[in-house]
């Protein structure tokens, strides 16, 4: 995949901190990207051990290719940002992925991340 287009990748690697331990946690996953913004789904919704740690601490550090940012995570509340949101991860999973995506698209917790400063 072209480094000049990150949106195209397959996954981005988000890392937040443990909101016990204060020590990192990497997950590997699905995302959209629009401009500045990426969204991903959480399938656990609230349950989600990356999801609670956003909750107590919302800065994150994404790695998208070679690009890593510093960034700043929230859950979506908005219905329109919402909507969009899982347009752009159904669009762009549907069809590399073989099984049916609709369930997890229309139940899961979308979270937005507004990427900041690009460290490399």
């Amino acid at each position: 995949m072209p480094e000049s287009d990150p949106a195209s990748l397959d996954y981005c690697y988000v890392t937040t901190r443990g909101r016990r331990t204060g020590r990192p946690h990497e997950i590997e996953i699905w995302f959209g990207m629009e401009g500045g913004r990426i969204f991903i789904l959480s399938g656990g919704r609230e349950k989600s051990d990356w999801v609670r740690n956003i909750r107590n601490d919302p800065r994150v550090e994404v790695r998208i290719g070679d690009g890593k940012y510093s960034a700043l995570a929230r859950i979506v509340e908005d219905v329109d940002e919402d909507a969009l949101a899982r347009k752009l991860l159904l669009e762009k999973y549907r069809a590399r992925y073989s099984g049916d995506l609709s369930d997890w698209g229309r139940t899961a917790l979308p979270v937005a991340i507004d990427l900041g400063e690009n460290r490399g």
